[in-house]
């Protein structure tokens, strides 16, 4: 691409997003807060170097209906459910965070970001020890759960037990499940092979139920009513077949692997160009990651994979000729229904992700009226991460405990009732009310937490009440952290 128009490009986008690439914060701060949120959200049993010390011990019974042992992991959001399918896609891109960015982390922050993802597959190979023939889901029913308002600490709702029996079929939850046990064992393989080898076992067993027993999870009457709204799999399971076949390729190098991606990609969709990527839709991630053996293996038969990419970048440049994905005034990316922040933090960092991966050979990407850099990926995403932390029309950072202007009215309980340390008292589900109507700011600090964010007109009222707004979650959080490990390194990325 000729010098001059490169520069002339980013004039552009300087001109349509005027804070585009001239602010810098502090992104080591804000990745070790982004990493410190994931200690807020877990259940069960707390170690001593617990660091949110306003948390305590929760959910110990978990399982007890299958006199089974499903204490630990992580509530995805502000309340006290644990639902295996966000779980596990959290739990993938904090792998993926390390694989592609761990070398850039402090060995601090490395070090926390892997005991985060040992706390998500520790409980995700509980919940896949009953394979062949049985996986476990979820733990909580969530319409009880969210007709209380109270800490995890006071539970006293039913924390059913949702598993899905063979020949049941559950290809999302046990596909993203084969996808995060594979990430991480790549992850572990140096400091912990051991540890690796038992998740890298255990992915392709969890794969191996999501292929044989072809459906989503929610097509159990007893899951769809447990799960639904809340976590279906809106967009169809046969994205998460890919997707836990593309990392196990990258964890085994099987070829049995390759060639599932290869014959099975026309029939489950992979070449649907669908603009997102998150817990319900995995297929843009997918493409980019495929596209690394199309980009540095010279694997051609997966050239489909990496053109979808393509697409899917060009989707993301607001002066390409097939830009489709929309921005608030002020610069955030926008897809309607909610926690939008989650869109923007999961794009810029499969952009970053592919960055690097054209950057390695010096490529570019023909958006059809112009040709797109790394540069200009890791420029885009730069400005959604500065958004996020301030760089937006209210200055506010969407961080909690970032910047002394952040969300103090979270949609989350434990941050908002007395912690137990402080009231040690019992609060029933009904008496936590008062705390959730309450206009007071949260007691409780959960540091690092990144709330769902304004709506297209980048208007953000900090009202508890609002959780499509002020609910963080973790699979907000996962994929920041390898954001922020790439700043930190490179504030002014080019």
């Amino acid at each position: 691409m000729n010098l001059s128009l490169a520069h002339l490009f980013l004039a552009l986008l300087l001109t349509k997003f005027p804070s585009f690439a001239t602010s810098s914060h502090d992104y080591q701060d804000a990745l070790s807060k982004a990493i410190l949120f994931f200690e807020g959200q877990r259940s069960g049993y707390l170690p001593q170097d617990q660091r949110i010390t306003w948390r305590a011990n929760s959910g110990l019974s978990d399982g007890w209906m299958y006199n089974y042992d499903l204490s630990g992991g992580y509530y995805d959001a502000g309340d006290n459910v644990k639902f295996g399918f966000p779980m596990a896609f959290t739990t993938t891109l904090l792998a993926w965070s390390v694989i592609e960015f761990g070398d850039s982390m402090p060995n601090s922050e490395l070090r926390n970001s892997m005991v985060a993802i040992r706390w998500a597959t520790d409980y995700l190979l509980k919940s896949v020890s009953q394979l062949p023939n049985r996986i476990f889901v979820q733990v909580g029913d969530p319409n009880i759960d969210h007709s209380c308002w109270e800490r995890p600490e006071d539970m006293d709702t039913a924390r059913t037990v949702y598993a899905v029996d063979a020949p049941n079929p559950a290809s999302d939850v046990a596909g993203e499940t084969a996808a995060a046990l594979a990430a991480s064992s790549i992850a572990f393989r140096s400091s912990d092979p051991g540890y690796s080898d038992t998740l890298l076992r255990n992915a392709i067993k969890a794969f191996q139920f999501a292929d044989n027993y072809r459906g989503a999870y929610s097509d159990n009457s007893n899951i769809r009513d447990g799960a639904c709204p809340f976590y279906c799999d809106f967009d169809g399971y046969q994205d998460e077949l890919l997707w836990g076949a593309a990392w196990l390729r990258k964890a085994t190098q099987d070829d049995t692997y390759l060639n599932y991606i290869q014959s099975n990609g026309k029939t489950l969709g992979a070449d649907e160009n669908i603009n997102e990527f998150g817990w319900d839709n995995k297929h843009a991630g997918l493409n980019v990651l495929v596209s690394k053996e199309v980009i540095e293996g010279n694997m051609y038969s997966l050239q489909s994979y990496k053109s979808s990419a393509d697409s899917f970048m060009c989707t993301l440049i607001p002066e390409s000729s097939s830009s489709h994905i929309d921005y608030t005034p002020g610069g955030l990316l926008y897809r309607p229904g909610g926690s939008n922040i989650q869109h923007a933090t999961s794009i810029a960092f499969i952009s970053l992700v592919y960055a690097n991966y054209l950057a390695r050979t010096s490529q570019a990407i023909n958006c059809g009226n112009i040709y797109v850099t790394p540069t200009t990926l890791r420029q885009q995403a730069k400005r959604q991460v500065d958004y996020i932390l301030g760089d937006n029309p209210k200055g506010l950072s969407y961080m909690v405990g970032f910047s002394d202007y952040y969300p103090q009215r979270i949609h989350h309980r434990g941050s908002s009732l007395p912690s137990i340390k402080d009231y040690p008292q019992f609060i029933a589900c009904k008496e936590g009310s008062i705390y959730f109507n309450s206009t007071n700011p949260n007691p409780n600090v959960l540091v690092g937490a990144v709330v769902g964010g304004p709506g297209e007109d980048d208007i953000y009222e900090d009202d508890r009440v609002d959780f499509k707004k002020s609910e963080p979650t973790t699979y907000i959080n996962a994929p920041l952290v390898g954001a922020l490990a790439y700043l930190a390194a490179n504030p002014n990325p080019s």
